[in-house]
């Protein structure tokens, strides 16, 4: 039960958070910190108050699960008990470890001192889940390091490190050894001079000097990062009281605004996805105490753009790899690409060039598949070709010591074929990175029908060691991520046949809050890739899944996309912007009268609704097929891999926003007018007559 340790040392009141796992700060435990409190301010034995976390961290904020009562907002006693603390007699001391964030920072701004242990990270990550700092944190946190780093951090959302924080003035002192005992040390000598408490609401030397243009100023500069996104610009708004509003006022406004996101669409989408992607760690079948191996040394057969992504995952999580190739010059080439990569980040101040020599002494080259003998997970990483796959892994079955897992980085392929070419399918899993891999977080992990509890269990917690958002899935073409990107290309290359523009696709998908519309997708992605696939296996027209005969004649024009300068858009040397080219448009009408196509008007809406209602349709199907294990899932493999709107919480999570009645009601209209593809999912139809929803299953 969600509690607080209390014990004496030396005069001062150590107050220890106990709610595991983060201490979050649940109504008993609020409650349980002000009755110690009140208790120790009344007691004349005690001079000062220490107030630090048990376990892992010293607080982690809120528990959001008390978000979804309805009284939470009026009733929460968080900014009270923060009041209580600012406005003791008694010098009272945070003693910081771990992590302090959201509202377990603005506790700890709350306190007259602020220690904290080298590596505690600190921050106001509440804008990432579509609200404000609701107790405190806007109007005391500029007080002590400034508006303009204030705005950095609450804006931003990150965790930054004590060494910084303690730089900017947020921690008076960083404590080597024993936290508590230095911070007890520290509250002693606080209270023997005697001296008054430092109240944060009364600090004014970092702010007397601002002008109010900041805000405007900063507003201005975030306008790309925070598209589509309302708490960001809340945050600035809850700070900008600074300046206008005595500090009571401020709060109260500051609490206004906090009310308001709390209750918003946003913020219930953002906290659904906070949810899901911590459930989607979970894998019901697979107990949390299924012994994983340990991930020591990797190997990674292939060095191209995807191999030598995949290779600095590794690399940069500390895990040594060896990469494989068939030629000494495919080598080379492909360590040219990752030493290019890391490069650019330290040239952009992310990466110190220590930090990125070690890494790269990480990564070793081979062109000897006997080299990967001694990994204990080696990723195939080749192009996507069944038969070179299970060459491959028939090959890696006889190198690889007994107890390495096997992976393959297909994006479609059946990997229980793939793990067939082996005599030991328990140990083959897909793991599908999405590219650029070093830097996208989805890692869609697929369990074939003889993959082990223990190969799973290893790689759902590898996916997290590197840095990677891990989901379970099952074998089918496409898997969930790309079965559902072929219903949604599909009506976007339908709905160019029938009249619209892939310039007006676009917009309209990049309006809703995708990072770039499907057409323009294309064109970074390259549209060679797919045309050779289509070419290998015959596919292409209408009745393909997801493509249009246009693409075919755009490849067939050698223009494949931002690479070559020219694919469905133009573009400027040395830009990436994509600009409409009248040379495409004339293609297009060309093609709709070859294949028959009266081309009309089509209008925002439908293009909206022909684009995401099929890939919610698919979705549907993917889960009543049990291809997806939650709704959630499949919500967080297309935040994290295909860039749908974090505010609009997923497809699935967006559908039932919309109301499942209404979509499938479409999806009726669109079957009868374009035929199979668009036939309603059965689970679709269930749900909509039931009146209920996929968070239901």
């Amino acid at each position: 039960m969600a509690g607080v340790r209390h014990e004496r040392r030396d005069g001062v009141a150590v107050l220890t958070l106990d709610n595991p796992p983060v201490n979050g700060l649940a109504l008993a435990l609020r409650a349980s910190i002000a009755e110690h409190l009140e208790a120790d301010l009344a007691d004349p034995e005690v001079r000062a108050i220490v107030i630090a976390g048990a376990g892992r961290m010293f607080c982690g904020g809120a528990d959001m699960r008390e978000f979804g009562d309805p009284t939470y907002a009026e009733g929460s006693t968080l900014p009270d008990l923060i009041d209580l603390i600012e406005s003791a007699p008694k010098p009272v001391i945070a003693a910081m470890h771990g992590v302090a964030a959201g509202g377990g920072l603005e506790l700890a701004l709350g306190c007259h001192h602020r220690l904290a242990a080298p590596g505690t990270r600190l921050g106001q990550p509440e804008v990432t889940l579509g609200i404000i700092p609701g107790a405190g944190g806007t109007q005391r946190l500029p007080r002590l390091i400034g508006i303009e780093p204030a705005l950095d951090i609450i804006v931003g959302g990150a965790l930054i490190p004590a060494e910084r924080a303690h730089a900017q003035g947020l921690v008076d002192e960083l404590v080597d050894g024993d936290l508590v005992a230095g911070a007890v040390a520290f509250a002693g000598k606080v209270a023997a001079a005697g001296t008054a408490p430092r109240r944060t609401r009364d600090l004014d030397d970092k702010i007397a000097a601002a002008k109010p243009e900041v805000f405007a100023d900063f507003r201005k500069g975030m306008a790309r990062r925070a598209r589509g996104l309302k708490a960001p610009y809340a945050c600035v708004d809850a700070i900008e009281g600074l300046l206008t509003l005595p500090f009571a006022e401020a709060l109260a406004r500051e609490r206004r605004i906090f009310v308001e996101c709390l209750a918003s669409e946003q913020s219930k989408a953002l906290r659904h996805v906070f949810f899901a992607e911590r459930q989607a760690a979970k894998v019901p079948d697979v107990p949390a105490d299924t012994p994983a191996r340990s991930i020591e040394a990797a190997a990674v057969i292939g060095c191209g753009t995807m191999g030598g992504g995949i290779a600095m995952n590794f690399a940069n999580a500390g895990i040594p790899v060896r990469v494989i190739e068939a030629e000494e010059l495919a080598l080379a080439r492909g360590r040219a690409i990752i030493e290019r990569n890391y490069a650019s980040t330290v040239s952009k101040g992310r990466l110190s060039q220590a930090e990125m020599d070690a890494r790269l002494g990480r990564i070793t080259g081979s062109t000897s598949f006997e080299d990967a003998g001694d990994a204990d997970i080696v990723i195939e990483a080749v192009f996507e070709d069944m038969a070179l796959k299970m060459d491959v892994f028939a090959r890696l079955d006889k190198t690889c010591k007994a107890d390495a897992v096997l992976a393959t980085n297909t994006s479609t392929l059946d990997v229980n074929e793939i793990a067939a070419a082996t005599t030991r399918p328990e140990a083959v899993i897909g793991t599908h990175f999405f590219s650029p891999a070093n830097v996208m977080r989805l890692m869609e992990n697929v369990r074939g029908d003889k993959t082990s509890h223990e190969t799973i269990a290893t790689v759902m917690k590898l996916s997290k060691k590197i840095g990677k958002v891990g989901v379970l899935v099952g074998v089918c073409d496409g898997f969930v991520g790309n079965r559902m990107l072929y219903a949604y290309t599909h009506q976007a290359h339908s709905l160019v046949e029938e009249g619209a523009l892939p310039q007006q696709v676009d917009k309209v998908i990049y309006d809703f809050g995708f990072p770039m519309g499907p057409f323009a997708m294309h064109d970074m992605a390259g549209l060679d890739v797919g045309w050779r696939v289509r070419k290998a296996h015959g596919a292409s027209g209408r009745d393909s899944v997801h493509v249009s005969p246009i693409a075919d004649r755009i490849c067939e024009m050698g223009r494949f996309g931002q690479k070559t300068g020219a694919g469905w858009y133009r573009y400027e040397p040395g830009n990436r912007t994509p600009l409409a080219d009248p040379e495409i448009e004339a293609l297009i009408v060309s093609v709709s009268g070859e294949l028959g196509i009266s081309r009309r008007e089509i209008g925002d809406e439908e293009i909206l609704e022909r684009c995401l209602y099929p890939l919610i349709n698919e979705g549907a199907k993917i889960l009543e097929e049990g291809i997806a294990l939650r709704a959630g899932d499949i919500d967080v493999v297309w935040i994290y891999g295909y860039g749908f709107p974090r505010q609009h919480g997923g497809p699935m999570f967006y559908a039932e926003r919309v109301g499942l009645e209404t979509i499938h009601d479409a999806m009726s209209r669109l079957y009868d007018t374009h035929g199979r593809l668009l036939q309603p999912a059965p689970l679709l139809a269930r749900l909509a007559k039931e009146g209920t929803g996929f968070a239901d299953l």
